[in-house]
């Protein structure tokens, strides 16, 4: 029986003719601003009118130069769709082809002793083509994360096995939306786990469905993510994938382990992978993120007084009662503190939660209501902009929060919590974090643990800077937020 071949769907930014042909025209400009720089402007060094000489004698060095970096970074796989390789790693590449086109036209040069020739312009049509090269990446990338996000150029996965490895890569694929993947359900070898929808991500039943649910879903991608004593079922699903085009992928076993927790070692050509424990938020990086959280904050003071001193304002006079609300939530480590906040409901709105929550079937664990009619008109607006939450800046102070992190929920949230959800209590919580840029509240709640269990394995600085600069035009356009 004939089945239906699923075909990758890409962007035109993911294109493979795309940035070879990118790479042609700026290494030729390249040249041409070299030739600018050398004989008009004369950096450096001036020209002797002997020595004037134009563009065209230089055009075989230019087709030489061009072709070897063609050749360069096909065969070092420049050229390839390799997702999650840096941006550095890309810079790396570029660079190590020019300096190999380079050499070689200095080479022939030396050989052919030609009459027009000038090495400094040479070094400068290098130079200034790592930085053309380089800089297209950047916008490449800015622009595939643009389309990505709004689900151009994305695949369907299907994740296999919801294991803690398989719980990884769909925490991985919720947060990294950049990195173009979907995942639009799972399957699972145990049939009861298999029911259970973890947000957006759907429960598609056991091993056996897999070729249903290819067919029925348009799946592009499949990760298996199961244990090896499943070999069998292993490679019966990888020919499954495969008769029907379907890309598949499958995680070993061993990384169970975050690639960060491990060390690659060799006894003597014998490969060992060392454990080291790694835990990105402790220790000096733990000092780091602090010392931010301050600096940040001092930077900010005089445009964050104003914005406390009219909020409040506005508060007071529209109704009476407390500008500030207090509410118990748990922090690091399940340590419980005060979080304080803008009044944004009406006095004893907490004694109407339980009932909303029952009237309009929430999530208790997440609950959030658009049209809340707790919620105040100055509430509202608030609300909106986040501009409730510009106290949480005292916790932060303090040091019970962070400026980045997990929201802290409350303790009768956390009661509700099964014991995979306890690991977003790991760090402190933050004012803002990757769900946050993601949809905030339109997110549901298992897709939010996934996003904050992958911030705390992922920690880094420059994780940190693209949640706050993102968090900045998500507010402004008030995506989400109600």
């Amino acid at each position: 029986m004939a089945t239906k071949d699923v075909r990758l769907k890409h962007s035109w930014i993911e294109h493979p003719w795309l940035m070879p042909l990118v790479d042609v025209i700026l290494a030729f400009a390249a040249f041409g601003i070299a030739y600018f720089a050398r004989y008009e402007l004369q950096l450096i060094r001036a020209v002797m009118e002997f020595n004037q000489a134009p563009f065209e004698p230089y055009l075989p060095y230019v087709a030489v130069y061009i072709a070897w970096l063609h050749l360069n970074y096909r065969g070092s796989g420049l050229y390839k769709t390799i997702r999650g390789r840096s941006w550095l790693d890309e810079a790396y590449t570029i660079l190590n082809g020019v300096t190999n086109a380079t050499v070689v036209v200095f080479s022939i040069s030396f050989v052919l002793q030609p009459l027009v020739f000038s090495r400094l312009m040479i070094i400068y049509a290098a130079a200034v083509t790592i930085v053309l090269l380089a800089l297209a990446r950047v916008i490449r990338r800015t622009v595939q994360a643009t389309l990505r996000g709004r689900g151009i150029g994305v695949q369907r996965v299907l994740v296999v096995g919801v294991g803690e490895i398989g719980l990884s890569v769909l925490r991985t694929m919720v947060s990294r939306r950049d990195q173009g993947f979907l995942p639009i359900g799972y399957l699972a070898d145990n049939p009861d786990e298999a029911r259970v929808d973890l947000g957006r991500v759907k429960g598609l039943g056991g091993l056996d469905n897999l070729a249903r649910v290819l067919r029925e879903h348009q799946v592009e991608h499949v990760v298996i993510t199961l244990a090896w004593t499943h070999h069998d079922d292993i490679l019966k699903m990888i020919r499954i994938c495969q008769q029907r085009g379907v890309e598949v992928s499958v995680v070993p076993e061993v990384f169970q382990l975050n690639l960060k927790q491990v060390q690659v070692e060799n006894l003597d050509g014998i490969p060992l992978l060392r454990v080291n424990g790694h835990v990105p938020l402790k220790g000096s990086n733990g000092l780091i993120k602090r010392a931010m959280d301050i600096v940040l904050i001092i930077l900010a003071s005089p445009v964050l007084i104003l914005l406390f001193g009219l909020v409040a304002l506005a508060i007071r006079l529209e109704s009476k009662g407390e500008i500030f609300f207090r509410q118990k939530r748990v922090g690091e480590n399940g340590r419980e503190f005060d979080m304080i906040k803008f009044r944004s409901m009406i006095p004893d709105a907490d004694k109407l939660r339980a009932e909303l929550i029952k009237s309009h079937e929430l999530d208790p664990r997440h609950a959030k209501l658009k049209d809340d009619p707790r919620i105040t008109k100055v509430g509202r607006i608030i609300r909106t902009l986040s501009l409730d939450e510009l106290p949480n800046l005292i916790n932060v102070i303090t040091g019970q929060m962070s400026l980045v992190g997990p929201r802290p929920p409350t303790p009768e949230e956390v009661c509700l919590y099964e014991a995979w959800h306890l690991q977003r209590l790991q760090v402190k919580p933050g004012m803002t974090g990757l769900w946050q840029i993601s949809g905030r509240s339109e997110v549901p709640f298992d897709e939010m643990c996934l996003m904050d269990i992958y911030y705390i394995e992922n920690w880094s600085v420059q994780l940190d800077a693209q949640i706050l600069m993102m968090t900045i035009p998500r507010v402004l356009l008030r995506h989400g937020a109600y």
